[in-house]
């Protein structure tokens, strides 16, 4: 049974999620943020894609994450899942001179290379979580997405 402090912990967070979403659940907020990013596509898979890439970038400022985001987006020819899928050895080093503070192009590259391997194999980064969520949990699900997105051979330096 739950105590009446833990359901009231519960209550209060509810009620600050919730005055939260209110806040920055709107047109105006969304445009000028890096979450506009994945709000410009329809399919799961772009939307995932989209949405990774630019939360890897997300620090720093808004401005130059939106631009260095639609870079991103430029570079894969405005369909991520069609790249990361089709793409050509010759294809990702478009990523090659991509630099966001200290994302570079090697780990740009890796990172179209470790998605490419994700979606080949397992179909997308949706259905990895969802099935190790539904098994073992949020917290293993994490860990080992990590281990399977860094499985391949990669610059150490691209783990930060």
């Amino acid at each position: 049974m739950q105590s009446a402090k833990r359901i009231k912990q519960r209550t209060h967070l509810k009620e600050f999620l919730e005055e939260q979403f209110v806040v920055y659940h709107t047109k105006e907020f969304i445009q000028h943020d890096p979450v506009s990013i994945p709000h410009l596509f329809h399919r799961r898979e772009d939307i995932e894609i989209s949405a990774f890439l630019t939360a890897t970038i997300s620090w720093g400022q808004r401005n130059t994450i939106l631009k260095n985001a639609k870079r991103m987006i430029e570079l894969m020819d405005g369909a991520p899942h069609e790249f990361v899928v089709h793409s050509t050895p010759k294809d990702i080093k478009r990523f090659e001179n991509f630099v966001h503070r200290t994302f570079n192009g090697v780990d740009g590259m890796y990172f179209i290379c470790s998605l490419k391997n994700i979606y080949r194999k397992h179909g997308s980064m949706g259905f990895v979580f969802e099935k190790l969520v539904e098994a073992h949990g949020m917290q293993y699900a994490i860990h080992h997405f990590r281990k399977l997105f860094f499985e391949l051979h990669h610059e150490k330096r691209t783990e930060k």
